[in-house]
């Protein structure tokens, strides 16, 4: 299955803790079934766009055997026919980033990545988008799944995606999760979803 996933994301790492996660929002139902893979340790992607859901175990395999985020990003698109209709964002364990958007994406996409991000978009309301995204995260002192909402907050309030709300996830691991080896939270179909994903990371900050 490849579905057109048009979406927002981040995918990062913190670098005190070392947690690893996804922050992703769409007009896509179950967005949360799709764009976000994390493994403790390794590393996160993000893929979307015309979803290519082995681009997740592909580039984590490929992290965890050490090789870099965009070397791990060019050999998984080397082999596919389809790549210019996709995106993908990753973030290695030590930091380093990649984020790619094909030529065939849907307007506006694009991304933008740095040490510990990579933010990425498409069918968005404009650059604004990733724009206030990028903002927010170099901006935010919050606890690190805390910060990875703000970024969704950030990239909603500036247009998100441009066809409306359905869907957002929040999946974040490691050890600095406490007693807690994974966060993986989820809003499949809300009116409001990034606004009821708030109200799930309070509530398991409540029982954490």
């Amino acid at each position: 299955m490849q579905p057109d996933i048009a979406t927002f994301s981040i995918a990062a790492r913190d670098a005190d803790s070392g947690l690893l996660g996804v922050a992703v929002a769409s007009k896509f139902l179950a967005v949360g079934a799709y764009v976000p893979f994390v493994r403790a340790g390794i590393g996160a992607v993000a893929t979307q766009a015309r979803t290519n859901l082995e681009y997740g175990p592909q580039v984590l395999d490929l992290l965890e055997g050490g090789v870099a985020p965009a070397e791990c990003s060019r050999r998984v698109r080397n082999k596919d026919p389809m790549a210019e209709r996709r995106q993908l964002g990753i973030v290695a364990v030590n930091g380093q980033s990649n984020t790619f958007t094909g030529a065939a994406c849907t307007a506006w996409a694009g991304g933008v990545a740095g040490a510990d991000y990579a933010i990425q978009g498409n069918i968005l309301a404009g650059p604004k988008v990733v724009q206030a995204m990028q903002a927010a995260w170099l901006a935010s002192r919050f606890a690190f799944p805390e910060r990875l909402l703000a970024v969704l907050e950030a990239g909603e309030a500036a247009g998100g995606d441009s066809r409306g709300r359905q869907a957002a996830a929040l999946v974040v691991a490691g050890s600095g999760l406490g007693r807690h080896a994974r966060l993986d939270l989820r809003v499949d179909d809300a009116d409001q979803p990034v606004m009821s994903l708030a109200h799930l990371l309070s509530a398991w900050r409540l029982q954490s």
